[in-house]
């Protein structure tokens, strides 16, 4: 399945741009949480120097984006807008130089501030819940990431329900995706991301997993962001230190399906992950050729 996309994407400094042509290959997005109760670091990158560390070591180990991010998704208290404004830009500054910068945020003012500050794609895990903002997103030339969920910002959805969870995602991204497009942002800067576990249960998540091709088949890239979630450990009986091997297995199955931006903690093993199903697929290859290759061969 060919995905046409072309990101901005930042090259080293005084390079100008770069563009990431995702038909066929796959980008790497590492998490960054300046946050004090993210669910997986539990606030070890809450401190400005400690987020910008593990941004540069994310870069050093091979992903394509960094995705920043200031407020967890989860149910909690509002955050003003300046704090968290406060958190992600003086990160964006630091990385958006060397990599391609995302801002995890549902707030179109922290959006227009991120931009500002350097960063190409907005990461709206609401759906754009706020029309506002595609507006700050099209003006600022960014790409936006159009997530699934169902409850309004940082609120509980207990027991949520569906009919049919893949049908339903796909719809409501296919019309999100409308709304982006009727605003002015450019078809090939709009990314999809079914949202799992966002107001979903362990088999609504398995499902979206199983059936995303039906995702795929819309024509825009889609992101998927399954690291370490809880239908990875529910489905193991795994905690949350013991869910990589779990999340990868399940990138790669939707990779297949034609995911081509997968959301990660664990960026090194995620790399080596999608890089492998990369060459499988004819698309990459091997970093060098030795097993076999000379006149003795191999032992």
């Amino acid at each position: 399945m060919t995905i046409p996309l072309t990101l901005p994407l930042a090259s080293p400094v005084g390079i100008g741009q770069e563009a990431l042509d995702l038909s066929r290959r796959v980008a790497v997005m590492a998490i960054v949480n300046r946050t004090p109760d993210s669910f997986y670091d539990r606030g070890a990158t809450f401190a400005l120097r400690a987020a910008v560390a593990a941004g540069e070591e994310a870069i050093a180990e091979g992903a394509d984006i960094v995705d920043v991010g200031g407020v967890k998704f989860a149910p909690g208290p509002p955050l003003p807008v300046a704090k968290e404004i406060a958190r992600v830009v003086p990160v964006v500054e630091a990385l958006a130089p060397y990599a391609a910068v995302s801002v995890d945020t549902f707030q179109p003012a922290v959006a227009r501030a991120a931009i500002d500050a350097g960063a190409t794609i907005i990461n709206d895990t609401t759906g754009l819940r706020d029309p506002a903002m595609a507006d700050v997103v099209a003006r600022g030339g960014a790409a936006i990431v159009i997530a699934h969920s169902l409850a309004a910002p940082r609120t509980p959805w207990p027991q949520p329900r569906y009919r049919d969870v893949t049908g339903e995602v796909t719809e409501f991204l296919a019309e999100r995706r409308a709304l982006a497009l009727a605003h002015g942002i450019p078809a090939d800067r709009i990314i999809l991301d079914p949202g799992h576990d966002l107001n979903k249960n362990t088999l609504h998540s398995l499902e979206l997993t199983r059936r995303l091709g039906e995702l795929t088949a819309l024509g825009a890239p889609v992101l998927v962001a399954l690291s370490n979630k809880d239908f990875v450990g529910e489905t193991l009986r795994r905690d949350r230190d013991g869910r990589v091997a779990g999340s990868l297995a399940a990138a790669v199955l939707c990779v297949l399906q034609g995911a081509r931006i997968v959301r990660t903690h664990n960026v090194r093993a995620t790399v080596d992950a999608v890089r492998m199903t990369e060459a499988v697929l004819g698309w990459r290859e091997p970093a060098y050729l030795r097993h076999n290759m000379g006149p003795e061969g191999d032992d």
